[in-house]
């Protein structure tokens, strides 16, 4: 159970890891906190956003559409490695999904699959989406993946979190395939790694 980050410690832990931050107009007031609870925070949530070129994919992310509202995430990872903050606060990322995948990411334990919609995931996760296409053959550059690690390695070492605390949107619910075209058992490796 954690305290969700403020926005200075946030802007701070990512550049301590090493990486190119560029907010984004007024996302440190940019929230749907009016629609719930924003924590406490128990992990980090990877997507991606179906969508190609970069300012176009933030400025989606940062304003959502007429049947989600933004902000869709709390960071944008582009195809350079750049993390674009959108939003602080509660977002519309995860939606709904299983309460024995969180018990598992709280016990930072091997995830079950998911088989419910049954908890509030936009409460309890912080989410980061990555642009990319999903459909498994558009390229994760080098940077974009080295990038999703450090962003992932950033939280965890704020929250005093390990590695079992990331997870993708599909290993929250069974409705989602994202993030497709990388393996979140490898990137939980190399945030382990990192966080050694």
């Amino acid at each position: 159970m954690a305290t969700p980050i403020t926005a200075n410690a946030l802007v701070a832990a990512l550049e301590d890891e090493g990486l190119t931050v560029a907010e984004v107009r007024d996302w440190r007031n940019h929230n749907r906190n009016h629609k719930g609870a924003w924590g406490p925070v128990h992990g980090i949530m990877i997507h991606h956003t179906v969508t190609s070129g970069a300012e176009r994919t933030v400025d989606i992310c940062y304003d959502g559409y007429a049947e989600l509202p933004g902000p869709l995430c709390h960071g944008v990872i582009t195809k350079d490695g750049t993390v674009h903050l959108v939003g602080h606060g509660r977002a519309n990322h995860a939606g709904l999904g299983d309460d024995d995948v969180l018990r598992a990411v709280i016990a930072e334990k091997g995830l079950p699959a998911p088989n419910e919609q049954n908890t509030d995931g936009n409460s309890r996760f912080y989410g980061f989406e990555c642009e990319n296409l999903g459909d498994g053959e558009d390229p994760w550059p080098a940077a974009q993946l080295e990038a999703i690690e450090k962003a992932s390695a950033a939280l965890c070492r704020h929250h005093g979190w390990n590695a079992p605390s990331v997870i993708g949107h599909k290993e929250w619910t069974n409705q989602k395939v994202d993030p497709r075209g990388f393996s979140m058992d490898d990137m939980r490796e190399r945030i382990a790694e990192r966080l050694k």
